[in-house]
Protein backbone atom coordinates (compact mmCIF):
# COMPACT_ATOMS: atom_id res chain seq x y z
CA UNK A 1 0.00 0.00 0.00
CA UNK A 2 1.03 3.64 -0.04
CA UNK A 3 1.22 5.24 3.40
CA UNK A 4 -1.79 4.19 5.52
CA UNK A 5 -2.88 4.58 9.18
CA UNK A 6 -3.42 1.97 11.89
CA UNK A 7 -5.80 -0.91 11.15
CA UNK A 8 -9.33 -1.04 12.53
CA UNK A 9 -11.10 -4.31 13.25
CA UNK A 10 -13.67 -4.69 10.47
CA UNK A 11 -14.05 -8.02 8.68
CA UNK A 12 -13.78 -8.51 4.92
CA UNK A 13 -16.55 -7.89 2.44
CA UNK A 14 -17.12 -10.63 -0.15
CA UNK A 15 -17.13 -8.98 -3.56
CA UNK A 16 -19.64 -9.71 -6.28
CA UNK A 17 -18.20 -10.78 -9.63
CA UNK A 18 -19.71 -9.60 -12.93
CA UNK A 19 -20.57 -11.75 -15.89
CA UNK A 20 -18.28 -12.21 -18.83
CA UNK A 21 -18.94 -10.57 -22.15
CA UNK A 22 -21.84 -12.11 -24.02
CA UNK A 23 -20.96 -13.85 -27.25
CA UNK A 24 -22.03 -12.41 -30.53
CA UNK A 25 -21.35 -8.76 -29.72
CA UNK A 26 -19.14 -6.95 -32.25
CA UNK A 27 -15.91 -5.48 -30.89
CA UNK A 28 -15.53 -1.73 -30.78
CA UNK A 29 -12.55 0.59 -30.61
CA UNK A 30 -11.79 3.10 -27.89
CA UNK A 31 -12.91 5.88 -30.17
CA UNK A 32 -16.40 4.52 -30.71
CA UNK A 33 -19.37 3.13 -28.88
CA UNK A 34 -19.17 -0.10 -26.96
CA UNK A 35 -21.52 -1.98 -29.23
CA UNK A 36 -24.90 -3.56 -28.59
CA UNK A 37 -28.35 -2.23 -29.30
CA UNK A 38 -29.37 1.24 -28.29
CA UNK A 39 -31.46 1.73 -25.22
CA UNK A 40 -31.80 3.64 -21.99
CA UNK A 41 -30.15 1.99 -19.03
CA UNK A 42 -31.41 2.46 -15.49
CA UNK A 43 -29.98 5.14 -13.24
CA UNK A 44 -27.20 3.87 -10.99
CA UNK A 45 -27.30 5.68 -7.67
CA UNK A 46 -24.57 6.28 -5.13
CA UNK A 47 -23.67 3.47 -2.78
CA UNK A 48 -23.37 3.71 0.93
CA UNK A 49 -20.75 1.87 2.89
CA UNK A 50 -19.11 1.50 6.23
CA UNK A 51 -17.38 4.49 7.76
CA UNK A 52 -14.57 4.66 10.26
CA UNK A 53 -13.70 6.94 13.12
CA UNK A 54 -10.84 9.35 12.85
CA UNK A 55 -9.35 11.25 10.00
CA UNK A 56 -7.06 13.98 8.97
CA UNK A 57 -7.87 17.65 9.01
CA UNK A 58 -11.12 18.25 7.22
CA UNK A 59 -11.97 14.57 6.91
CA UNK A 60 -15.37 13.02 7.50
CA UNK A 61 -15.18 11.22 10.83
CA UNK A 62 -18.64 10.07 11.78
CA UNK A 63 -19.27 6.36 12.03
CA UNK A 64 -22.00 4.67 10.07
CA UNK A 65 -23.32 1.35 8.93
CA UNK A 66 -23.18 -0.18 5.52
CA UNK A 67 -25.95 0.68 3.13
CA UNK A 68 -27.53 -0.55 -0.03
CA UNK A 69 -25.88 -0.48 -3.41
CA UNK A 70 -26.78 1.73 -6.33
CA UNK A 71 -30.13 1.51 -7.95
CA UNK A 72 -30.00 -0.69 -10.98
CA UNK A 73 -32.41 -0.53 -13.83
CA UNK A 74 -33.57 -2.30 -16.88
CA UNK A 75 -32.79 -0.83 -20.22
CA UNK A 76 -31.04 -1.20 -23.50
CA UNK A 77 -28.26 -3.65 -24.01
CA UNK A 78 -24.71 -2.42 -24.30
CA UNK A 79 -21.49 -3.80 -25.70
CA UNK A 80 -20.55 -5.84 -22.62
CA UNK A 81 -23.85 -7.61 -22.40
CA UNK A 82 -25.86 -4.94 -20.57
CA UNK A 83 -24.09 -4.19 -17.32
CA UNK A 84 -26.30 -1.39 -16.09
CA UNK A 85 -28.05 -3.42 -13.42
CA UNK A 86 -27.60 -3.15 -9.70
CA UNK A 87 -24.33 -3.27 -7.85
CA UNK A 88 -24.17 -5.43 -4.76
CA UNK A 89 -24.69 -3.64 -1.49
CA UNK A 90 -22.01 -3.08 1.07
CA UNK A 91 -22.05 -4.93 4.35
CA UNK A 92 -20.14 -6.76 7.00
CA UNK A 93 -19.46 -10.43 7.28
CA UNK A 94 -17.47 -13.12 5.59
CA UNK A 95 -14.88 -15.33 7.16
CA UNK A 96 -11.19 -14.63 6.99
CA UNK A 97 -9.04 -17.25 5.34
CA UNK A 98 -5.35 -17.74 5.56
CA UNK A 99 -3.17 -16.38 2.81
CA UNK A 100 0.37 -15.37 1.98
CA UNK A 101 2.05 -12.21 3.08
CA UNK A 102 2.47 -9.17 0.87
CA UNK A 103 5.63 -7.93 -0.77
CA UNK A 104 8.38 -5.96 0.86
CA UNK A 105 8.45 -2.17 0.81
CA UNK A 106 9.60 -0.83 -2.54
CA UNK A 107 11.57 2.30 -3.24
CA UNK A 108 11.54 3.76 -6.72
CA UNK A 109 9.51 0.86 -8.09
CA UNK A 110 11.24 -2.01 -6.28
CA UNK A 111 8.79 -4.26 -4.49
CA UNK A 112 8.14 -7.85 -3.55
CA UNK A 113 5.60 -10.05 -5.24
CA UNK A 114 1.99 -10.20 -4.11
CA UNK A 115 0.52 -13.25 -2.43
CA UNK A 116 -1.15 -15.96 -4.44
CA UNK A 117 -2.79 -17.51 -1.39
CA UNK A 118 -6.24 -17.00 0.11
CA UNK A 119 -7.75 -13.72 1.23
CA UNK A 120 -5.58 -11.48 3.34
CA UNK A 121 -8.16 -8.70 3.78
CA UNK A 122 -8.89 -7.93 7.41
CA UNK A 123 -11.04 -4.81 7.05
CA UNK A 124 -10.41 -1.10 6.98
CA UNK A 125 -7.98 1.25 8.63
CA UNK A 126 -7.73 4.92 9.49
CA UNK A 127 -7.70 7.56 6.75
CA UNK A 128 -4.43 8.53 5.14
CA UNK A 129 -3.23 11.92 6.30
CA UNK A 130 -1.98 12.65 2.80
CA UNK A 131 -1.44 11.02 -0.56
CA UNK A 132 1.28 8.70 -1.63
CA UNK A 133 2.27 8.33 -5.24
CA UNK A 134 3.19 11.06 -7.65
CA UNK A 135 0.84 13.52 -5.92
CA UNK A 136 2.61 13.02 -2.59
CA UNK A 137 3.31 16.74 -2.05
CA UNK A 138 -0.39 17.69 -2.10
CA UNK A 139 -1.78 19.23 1.09
CA UNK A 140 -4.75 21.23 -0.25
CA UNK A 141 -6.25 23.83 2.02
CA UNK A 142 -4.49 22.39 5.06
CA UNK A 143 -5.86 23.56 8.41
CA UNK A 144 -7.95 26.42 7.01
CA UNK A 145 -11.38 26.78 8.59
CA UNK A 146 -14.06 24.93 6.64
CA UNK A 147 -16.50 26.93 4.54
CA UNK A 148 -19.79 25.10 4.04
CA UNK A 149 -21.38 25.29 0.59
CA UNK A 150 -24.46 23.44 -0.63
CA UNK A 151 -24.75 24.39 -4.31
CA UNK A 152 -22.59 24.79 -7.39
CA UNK A 153 -23.18 28.55 -7.29
CA UNK A 154 -22.12 28.84 -3.64
CA UNK A 155 -18.99 26.77 -4.25
CA UNK A 156 -18.03 28.86 -7.29
CA UNK A 157 -18.59 32.11 -5.39
CA UNK A 158 -16.34 30.94 -2.55
CA UNK A 159 -13.61 29.98 -5.02
CA UNK A 160 -13.89 33.26 -6.91
CA UNK A 161 -13.60 35.24 -3.65
CA UNK A 162 -10.57 33.29 -2.44
CA UNK A 163 -7.23 35.09 -2.72
CA UNK A 164 -4.88 32.57 -1.12
CA UNK A 165 -3.75 31.24 2.22
CA UNK A 166 -5.74 28.01 2.17
CA UNK A 167 -9.39 27.19 1.40
CA UNK A 168 -11.37 24.17 2.62
CA UNK A 169 -14.83 23.87 1.08
CA UNK A 170 -17.17 21.40 2.75
CA UNK A 171 -19.87 20.49 0.26
CA UNK A 172 -23.17 19.68 1.99
CA UNK A 173 -25.62 19.60 -0.92
CA UNK A 174 -27.69 16.63 -2.00
CA UNK A 175 -28.96 15.68 -5.44
CA UNK A 176 -31.76 13.18 -6.00
CA UNK A 177 -30.56 11.03 -8.91
CA UNK A 178 -33.96 9.33 -9.13
CA UNK A 179 -35.33 12.54 -10.65
CA UNK A 180 -33.41 11.70 -13.85
CA UNK A 181 -35.74 9.18 -15.46
CA UNK A 182 -33.92 9.15 -18.81
CA UNK A 183 -30.11 9.44 -18.64
CA UNK A 184 -29.96 10.19 -22.37
CA UNK A 185 -31.51 13.59 -21.77
CA UNK A 186 -28.40 14.65 -19.86
CA UNK A 187 -26.11 15.15 -22.83
CA UNK A 188 -28.58 17.59 -24.38
CA UNK A 189 -28.43 19.90 -21.35
CA UNK A 190 -25.88 22.66 -20.68
CA UNK A 191 -22.76 21.60 -18.82
CA UNK A 192 -22.63 22.40 -15.11
CA UNK A 193 -19.07 22.78 -13.84
CA UNK A 194 -17.25 24.41 -10.94
CA UNK A 195 -13.93 25.89 -12.08
CA UNK A 196 -10.72 26.39 -10.12
CA UNK A 197 -8.55 28.48 -12.43
CA UNK A 198 -5.19 29.79 -11.21
CA UNK A 199 -6.14 28.90 -7.63
CA UNK A 200 -3.91 27.06 -5.18
CA UNK A 201 -4.09 25.35 -1.78
CA UNK A 202 -7.74 24.27 -2.00
CA UNK A 203 -9.62 21.26 -0.60
CA UNK A 204 -13.10 20.27 -1.75
CA UNK A 205 -14.51 17.78 0.76
CA UNK A 206 -17.93 16.18 0.48
CA UNK A 207 -19.91 15.89 3.70
CA UNK A 208 -21.09 12.41 4.59
CA UNK A 209 -24.24 11.69 2.55
CA UNK A 210 -23.77 14.57 0.13
CA UNK A 211 -24.15 14.21 -3.65
CA UNK A 212 -23.74 16.43 -6.68
CA UNK A 213 -24.76 16.67 -10.33
CA UNK A 214 -21.96 18.97 -11.51
CA UNK A 215 -18.34 18.57 -12.59
CA UNK A 216 -15.09 20.08 -11.31
CA UNK A 217 -12.56 21.74 -13.64
CA UNK A 218 -9.05 22.26 -12.23
CA UNK A 219 -7.39 24.54 -14.76
CA UNK A 220 -4.34 26.62 -15.66
CA UNK A 221 -1.76 27.29 -12.92
CA UNK A 222 -3.83 25.79 -10.11
CA UNK A 223 -1.61 24.03 -7.58
CA UNK A 224 -2.06 21.84 -4.54
CA UNK A 225 -5.71 20.81 -4.95
CA UNK A 226 -7.61 18.02 -3.14
CA UNK A 227 -11.02 16.61 -4.14
CA UNK A 228 -12.24 14.09 -1.56
CA UNK A 229 -15.41 12.22 -0.53
CA UNK A 230 -17.57 13.65 -3.31
CA UNK A 231 -20.39 11.66 -4.92
CA UNK A 232 -20.93 12.96 -8.45
CA UNK A 233 -23.23 11.33 -10.96
CA UNK A 234 -25.15 11.64 -14.24
CA UNK A 235 -23.60 15.01 -15.05
CA UNK A 236 -25.21 17.06 -17.85
CA UNK A 237 -23.38 18.39 -20.89
CA UNK A 238 -22.02 15.29 -22.63
CA UNK A 239 -18.41 15.56 -23.76
CA UNK A 240 -18.37 19.24 -22.70
CA UNK A 241 -18.62 18.19 -19.06
CA UNK A 242 -15.99 15.88 -17.60
CA UNK A 243 -16.72 14.91 -14.02
CA UNK A 244 -13.20 15.94 -12.94
CA UNK A 245 -10.94 17.58 -15.51
CA UNK A 246 -7.34 18.62 -14.79
CA UNK A 247 -6.16 20.78 -17.68
CA UNK A 248 -3.25 23.04 -18.53
CA UNK A 249 -3.80 26.35 -20.32
CA UNK A 250 -1.63 29.13 -21.72
CA UNK A 251 -1.19 30.60 -18.22
CA UNK A 252 0.17 27.37 -16.76
CA UNK A 253 -0.73 23.80 -15.83
CA UNK A 254 -2.06 22.22 -12.62
CA UNK A 255 0.42 20.44 -10.36
CA UNK A 256 0.09 18.42 -7.16
CA UNK A 257 -3.45 17.06 -7.31
CA UNK A 258 -5.08 14.42 -5.06
CA UNK A 259 -8.40 12.87 -6.13
CA UNK A 260 -9.39 10.53 -3.30
CA UNK A 261 -12.37 8.52 -2.00
CA UNK A 262 -14.91 9.81 -4.50
CA UNK A 263 -17.76 7.95 -6.19
CA UNK A 264 -18.41 8.86 -9.82
CA UNK A 265 -20.93 7.32 -12.20
CA UNK A 266 -23.09 8.09 -15.19
CA UNK A 267 -24.70 5.43 -17.42
CA UNK A 268 -23.78 2.86 -20.04
CA UNK A 269 -26.83 3.85 -22.10
CA UNK A 270 -26.34 4.17 -25.86
CA UNK A 271 -27.97 7.53 -26.59
CA UNK A 272 -29.27 8.27 -30.08
CA UNK A 273 -27.19 10.93 -31.80
CA UNK A 274 -24.50 10.94 -29.12
CA UNK A 275 -23.01 7.48 -28.79
CA UNK A 276 -20.64 7.11 -25.87
CA UNK A 277 -19.85 10.85 -25.88
CA UNK A 278 -23.06 11.32 -23.92
CA UNK A 279 -20.93 10.36 -20.92
CA UNK A 280 -17.29 10.97 -21.78
CA UNK A 281 -14.52 11.93 -19.36
CA UNK A 282 -14.65 10.87 -15.73
CA UNK A 283 -11.13 11.91 -14.69
CA UNK A 284 -9.31 13.51 -17.61
CA UNK A 285 -5.77 14.91 -17.36
CA UNK A 286 -4.50 17.11 -20.19
CA UNK A 287 -1.90 19.56 -21.45
CA UNK A 288 0.90 19.57 -18.90
CA UNK A 289 -1.00 18.71 -15.73
CA UNK A 290 1.39 16.73 -13.53
CA UNK A 291 2.10 15.05 -10.18
CA UNK A 292 -1.32 13.51 -9.62
CA UNK A 293 -2.58 10.73 -7.34
CA UNK A 294 -5.99 9.12 -7.95
CA UNK A 295 -6.78 6.85 -5.01
CA UNK A 296 -9.61 4.89 -3.39
CA UNK A 297 -12.27 6.03 -5.86
CA UNK A 298 -15.29 3.98 -6.94
CA UNK A 299 -15.73 4.65 -10.67
CA UNK A 300 -18.59 2.79 -12.31
CA UNK A 301 -21.23 2.68 -15.05
CA UNK A 302 -19.42 4.92 -17.49
CA UNK A 303 -18.15 4.73 -21.07
CA UNK A 304 -14.75 6.50 -21.07
CA UNK A 305 -13.05 6.91 -17.72
CA UNK A 306 -9.64 8.58 -17.77
CA UNK A 307 -7.95 10.31 -20.69
CA UNK A 308 -4.29 11.15 -19.99
CA UNK A 309 -3.22 13.35 -22.89
CA UNK A 310 -5.61 15.47 -24.93
CA UNK A 311 -4.60 14.00 -28.29
CA UNK A 312 -1.66 12.22 -29.93
CA UNK A 313 -0.06 15.66 -30.35
CA UNK A 314 -0.22 16.37 -26.59
CA UNK A 315 3.48 15.74 -25.91
CA UNK A 316 3.57 16.90 -22.28
CA UNK A 317 5.01 14.42 -19.79
CA UNK A 318 2.57 13.51 -17.03
CA UNK A 319 3.20 11.51 -13.84
CA UNK A 320 0.07 9.87 -12.42
CA UNK A 321 -0.48 7.22 -9.74
CA UNK A 322 -3.72 5.23 -9.72
CA UNK A 323 -3.94 3.24 -6.49
CA UNK A 324 -6.78 1.36 -4.79
CA UNK A 325 -9.49 2.35 -7.28
CA UNK A 326 -12.47 0.12 -8.07
CA UNK A 327 -13.31 0.35 -11.78
CA UNK A 328 -16.61 -1.47 -12.35
CA UNK A 329 -18.92 -1.70 -15.38
CA UNK A 330 -16.71 0.50 -17.54
CA UNK A 331 -16.31 0.84 -21.30
CA UNK A 332 -12.68 1.91 -21.74
CA UNK A 333 -9.82 4.25 -20.79
CA UNK A 334 -8.74 2.91 -17.41
CA UNK A 335 -6.64 4.79 -18.26
CA UNK A 336 -5.89 5.81 -21.85
CA UNK A 337 -2.30 7.05 -21.53
CA UNK A 338 -0.45 9.08 -24.13
CA UNK A 339 3.22 9.60 -23.29
CA UNK A 340 4.28 10.15 -19.71
CA UNK A 341 4.43 7.75 -16.79
CA UNK A 342 1.67 5.98 -14.87
CA UNK A 343 1.83 3.66 -11.87
CA UNK A 344 -1.26 1.47 -11.54
CA UNK A 345 -1.09 -0.10 -8.10
CA UNK A 346 -3.64 -2.25 -6.26
CA UNK A 347 -6.66 -1.43 -8.43
CA UNK A 348 -9.60 -3.74 -9.12
CA UNK A 349 -10.81 -3.85 -12.75
CA UNK A 350 -14.22 -5.54 -12.96
CA UNK A 351 -16.49 -5.81 -16.02
CA UNK A 352 -14.60 -3.68 -18.55
CA UNK A 353 -16.18 -4.06 -21.98
CA UNK A 354 -13.80 -2.45 -24.51
CA UNK A 355 -10.29 -1.87 -23.12
CA UNK A 356 -8.51 -1.37 -19.83
CA UNK A 357 -4.97 0.02 -19.55
CA UNK A 358 -4.28 1.46 -23.03
CA UNK A 359 -0.70 2.79 -23.24
CA UNK A 360 0.09 4.81 -26.38
CA UNK A 361 2.50 7.28 -27.97
CA UNK A 362 5.60 6.07 -26.14
CA UNK A 363 4.10 6.19 -22.65
CA UNK A 364 5.23 3.86 -19.86
CA UNK A 365 2.94 2.13 -17.36
CA UNK A 366 3.93 0.11 -14.30
CA UNK A 367 0.98 -2.25 -13.75
CA UNK A 368 1.44 -3.72 -10.28
CA UNK A 369 -0.55 -5.94 -7.90
CA UNK A 370 -3.92 -5.29 -9.57
CA UNK A 371 -6.86 -7.64 -9.96
CA UNK A 372 -8.48 -8.04 -13.41
CA UNK A 373 -11.82 -9.84 -13.77
CA UNK A 374 -14.15 -10.00 -16.78
CA UNK A 375 -12.05 -7.52 -18.72
CA UNK A 376 -11.72 -7.13 -22.49
CA UNK A 377 -8.16 -6.15 -23.51
CA UNK A 378 -6.88 -5.60 -19.94
CA UNK A 379 -3.51 -4.20 -21.09
CA UNK A 380 -3.13 -3.00 -24.66
CA UNK A 381 -1.68 -0.37 -27.01
CA UNK A 382 -4.22 0.62 -29.68
CA UNK A 383 -5.80 3.45 -31.64
CA UNK A 384 -2.69 5.66 -32.00
CA UNK A 385 0.16 5.79 -34.52
CA UNK A 386 2.68 4.76 -31.83
CA UNK A 387 2.42 2.17 -29.10
CA UNK A 388 3.38 2.55 -25.46
CA UNK A 389 5.08 0.11 -23.09
CA UNK A 390 4.28 -1.69 -19.87
CA UNK A 391 5.93 -3.49 -17.02
CA UNK A 392 3.70 -6.17 -15.46
CA UNK A 393 4.42 -7.00 -11.85
CA UNK A 394 2.63 -9.26 -9.30
CA UNK A 395 -0.91 -8.99 -10.72
CA UNK A 396 -3.50 -11.79 -10.47
CA UNK A 397 -2.78 -12.42 -14.16
CA UNK A 398 0.71 -13.88 -14.22
CA UNK A 399 1.20 -15.79 -17.46
CA UNK A 400 -0.16 -16.32 -20.96
CA UNK A 401 -2.32 -19.16 -19.61
CA UNK A 402 -4.17 -16.67 -17.35
CA UNK A 403 -5.28 -14.63 -20.38
CA UNK A 404 -5.71 -17.40 -22.95
CA UNK A 405 -9.09 -18.51 -24.31
CA UNK A 406 -11.22 -20.14 -21.63
CA UNK A 407 -9.28 -18.65 -18.72
CA UNK A 408 -11.12 -18.54 -15.39
CA UNK A 409 -10.63 -14.78 -14.91
CA UNK A 410 -12.95 -13.88 -17.81
CA UNK A 411 -10.22 -12.16 -19.84
CA UNK A 412 -10.90 -11.75 -23.59
CA UNK A 413 -9.19 -9.93 -26.45
CA UNK A 414 -10.06 -8.12 -29.66
CA UNK A 415 -7.64 -7.50 -32.52
CA UNK A 416 -8.05 -3.73 -32.80
CA UNK A 417 -6.85 -1.64 -35.71
CA UNK A 418 -3.57 -2.09 -37.54
CA UNK A 419 -0.59 -1.74 -35.20
CA UNK A 420 -2.42 -2.85 -32.07
CA UNK A 421 -0.31 -4.68 -29.48
CA UNK A 422 -2.13 -6.73 -26.84
CA UNK A 423 -0.58 -8.24 -23.72
CA UNK A 424 -1.69 -11.73 -24.79
CA UNK A 425 1.65 -13.23 -23.72
CA UNK A 426 1.32 -11.35 -20.41
CA UNK A 427 4.92 -10.26 -20.47
CA UNK A 428 6.62 -6.92 -19.83
CA UNK A 429 7.37 -5.07 -23.07
CA UNK A 430 9.81 -2.59 -21.47
CA UNK A 431 10.88 -2.08 -17.88
CA UNK A 432 9.60 1.09 -16.22
CA UNK A 433 12.51 3.41 -17.02
CA UNK A 434 12.41 5.96 -14.19
CA UNK A 435 12.56 5.88 -10.39
CA UNK A 436 9.15 6.50 -8.89
CA UNK A 437 10.48 8.79 -6.19
CA UNK A 438 8.20 7.49 -3.42
CA UNK A 439 8.10 4.52 -1.04
CA UNK A 440 5.20 2.08 -1.06
CA UNK A 441 4.24 -1.44 -0.13
CA UNK A 442 2.01 -3.27 -2.65
CA UNK A 443 -0.82 -5.18 -1.03
CA UNK A 444 -1.60 -8.72 -2.25
CA UNK A 445 -3.92 -8.79 -5.25
CA UNK A 446 -6.22 -11.24 -3.45
CA UNK A 447 -6.75 -8.71 -0.68
CA UNK A 448 -7.66 -6.13 -3.32
CA UNK A 449 -10.22 -8.53 -4.79
CA UNK A 450 -11.71 -9.42 -1.42
CA UNK A 451 -11.60 -6.15 0.49
CA UNK A 452 -11.29 -3.05 -1.67
CA UNK A 453 -15.05 -2.48 -1.98
CA UNK A 454 -15.18 -1.81 1.76
CA UNK A 455 -12.92 1.21 1.45
CA UNK A 456 -13.18 2.63 -2.09
CA UNK A 457 -15.59 5.48 -2.80
CA UNK A 458 -17.38 8.24 -0.93
CA UNK A 459 -19.23 7.65 2.32
CA UNK A 460 -16.60 5.25 3.70
CA UNK A 461 -15.10 7.60 6.27
CA UNK A 462 -12.01 7.93 4.05
CA UNK A 463 -11.04 4.46 5.29
CA UNK A 464 -8.04 2.60 3.88
CA UNK A 465 -7.81 -1.13 3.17
CA UNK A 466 -6.00 -3.30 5.71
CA UNK A 467 -4.38 -6.59 4.71
CA UNK A 468 -2.43 -9.17 6.65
Amino acid sequence: MLKHGAALTAWLLLLACGSAEQPGQPPSTDGGSSGGSAGHAGNPGPTAGTTSNGGSAGSVASAGSSGSGPKGGSGGANGDGGNSGSTSSGGNGGSRTAGGSGGATGTGGSAGSASTGGSTAVGTGAPASGPGGYGKATTGGGDAKETAVSTLAAMQAAIDDYDGGGLVLKYTGKFDFSTISDPCVQHTLPAQTVELKNKSDVTILGEQGSSANFGIHIAAASRNIIVRNMTIGLTPGGDASDIISVEGMSSGAPKDIWIDHNEMFTSLAECAGAGDTAFDGMIDVKKGADNITVSYNYLHDHHKVSLNGFSDSDDQVRHITFDHNLFEKIGSRVPLQRRGYSHLLNNYFLDVSTSGVNVRMGGYALVEANYFENVVNPVTARDSDEVGFWELRANNLQSAADVAAGNHFGITWTDGSSGTVNATSWMTTKAYPVALGYDYTPQPFQCIHDGLRQAAGAGKGLATLTCR
